[in-house]
């Protein structure tokens, strides 16, 4: 059946947005492939981010608990004070899990030298500390040689930070001064700019 929705299908903003990585990742490495060789090579790489769905985090400090549970001894000699307590509520808690994420690296041949990351956005990509993480590794990114093209196809999470609010729209595909650079180029020399 055909999705309800116009344009993108919301279903992939959920559990399938890591088989949409995987395919749009595959494919775009398939198309650009033979129009980069053989001066450079496309790459899927793969790599995994820790989230916890729900906004529950984690903390690996000390913690030292304001009560104690312990043994009753039955027959402790003399009077003592007792403090009847219910059993202990268990419940399942929510744990990190490893969410793939594919995004495609393009790299000169003969040095294998990175030259442009093609970053496919994930919903962890724009919530918790998986945003905190990307936008770390998006500004080393950016302060290099390094182009950086990033396709956004999720409506919902934090956009990546701009210097100036980004217009009102569902999709985005941002790409940084070097890469606009180099594909106003190349659209000039195959005569469709002017």
């Amino acid at each position: 059946m055909p999705s309800p929705f116009p344009g993108m299908d919301p279903y992939l903003e959920g559990s399938l947005c890591t088989t949409l990585h995987h395919s749009l990742g595959t494919e775009i490495v398939r198309q650009l492939a033979p129009k980069l060789r053989p001066r450079y090579v496309a790459l899927p790489v793969e790599r995994f981010v820790m989230d916890l769905s729900g906004g529950v985090s984690l903390t690996t400090a000390s913690v030292y608990p304001d009560v104690g549970i312990a043994e009753a001894q039955r027959h402790a000699p003399g009077p003592a004070e007792a403090t009847t307590v219910s059993a202990p509520l268990r419940l399942p808690t929510v744990m990190p899990e490893a969410v793939p994420h594919v995004r495609v690296e393009i790299r000169e041949t003969r040095q294998r030298q990175l030259v442009t990351v093609i970053e496919i956005l994930s919903p962890t990509n724009k919530r918790g500390e998986g945003r905190r993480e990307y936008v770390t590794e998006r500004q080393w990114l950016l302060r290099s040689a390094v182009h950086l093209m990033e396709v956004d196809l999720l409506r919902t999470g934090e956009r990546v930070p701009m210097q100036q609010p980004l217009p009102q729209a569902s999709y985005f595909v941002l790409l940084s001064d070097a890469v606009a650079a180099w594909v106003e180029g190349h659209l000039r020399t195959a005569g469709l700019r002017h």
